[in-house]
């Protein structure tokens, strides 16, 4: 009687375990319904306030861009999709990826017109779990790190060896990093990163603590319920890790009052290989607000960078 008493406590404990981790996973790694995923649903905060109405213009300017629909397929399985906008034959190319439950639009609403101006192709993706792009489950740049395999091969098929510039804000700029770790082609030829963090427990449990919950006793729920109900270890991929082997160029932009992903974690990144990490900083910028609050210096910088690593 006692060990079939034990086995239903167990049984109750692990019931109650799962349900725990079924419900923070659910909260930080399930995507909202698709719908939400709207351009201008902008961020409300302080910071974001007195710069509404130029994102606002700025998102209809790029929506009002013709582009082509495309399409890939995940290295799972899942249907990619992704907006391009073409531009002249042998222009180089830039990947963007916004970033969490955001969409492109309205993340690279000034990006993709500074791009443009400087002669580039532009791929704008719809990450997975987000827009038209399938999935349920965001993996804070642990799958979309492969996500961007995918497209530089969708690319290569299309246009050949062009140089490539992989390029994030917030979530994506962090995939973007993580996938610096990975084998990239030579035509990938440099890396523009705004506002990353340094990996998913990191980003996860700062905002845990900020929201006054105690990330020792939380994360051990978030990660069970990635591992069994998302299929995918959040501690399989690291920014940090991932820059501190690359030999791609990258210049790493974060705003200063990031609120966020604090500047810190930028500095963090940078720090672990200065050969190859060129880091900018903005201050009274606040999260992935660094080209609105600075505009000339911002393109400045990026166009600095762009001529030092594409071929002439």
């Amino acid at each position: 009687m006692i060990a079939v008493w034990c086995a239903a406590a167990l049984l109750c404990l692990a019931a109650v375990v799962l349900g725990i981790a079924y419900g923070t996973f659910s909260i930080v790694f399930r995507s909202p319904d698709k719908t939400q995923n709207d351009d201008f649903t902008i961020p409300q905060s302080d910071q974001m306030a007195p710069l509404r109405e130029t994102v606002t213009e700025m998102i209809r300017e790029v929506n009002a861009i013709p582009f082509e629909r495309v399409g890939a397929t995940s290295f799972d399985g899942l249907h990619l999709s992704g907006r391009y906008y073409p531009g002249k034959d042998g222009a180089p190319l830039a990947i963007l990826f916004h970033g969490y439950r955001g969409t492109p639009s309205r993340d690279f609403s000034g990006g993709a017109q500074m791009y443009r101006s400087e002669g580039f192709r532009l791929l704008m993706v719809e990450e997975r779990a987000h827009c038209t792009s399938e999935g349920h489950v965001i993996t804070f740049g642990v799958k979309e790190r492969q996500d961007c395999l995918t497209w530089i091969e969708w690319a290569r098929d299309r246009f050949g060896d062009v140089p490539i510039l992989l390029c994030g804000i917030s979530m994506g700029a962090a995939t973007v990093l993580m996938a610096s770790g990975l084998a990239l082609p030579e035509n990938v030829c440099g890396i523009i990163a705004d506002a990353p963090f340094t990996s998913p427990k990191a980003i996860i449990t700062k905002v845990l603590a900020d929201r006054k919950l105690p990330p020792r006793f939380v994360w051990p729920f978030l990660w069970l319920g990635a591992r069994v109900f998302g299929g995918f270890d959040p501690n399989a991929a690291d920014a940090v890790k991932a820059v501190k082997q690359t030999p791609v160029p990258i210049l790493l932009i974060h705003g200063e009052d990031d609120r966020f992903v604090p500047c810190e974690m930028g500095r963090e990144i940078a720090k672990t290989n200065p050969d190859a990490v060129e880091l900018h900083t903005f201050p009274n910028a606040g999260h992935g607000l660094s080209f609105l609050v600075d505009r000339p210096r911002y393109e400045r910088i990026v166009r600095a960078f762009l001529h030092r690593v594409l071929p002439a």
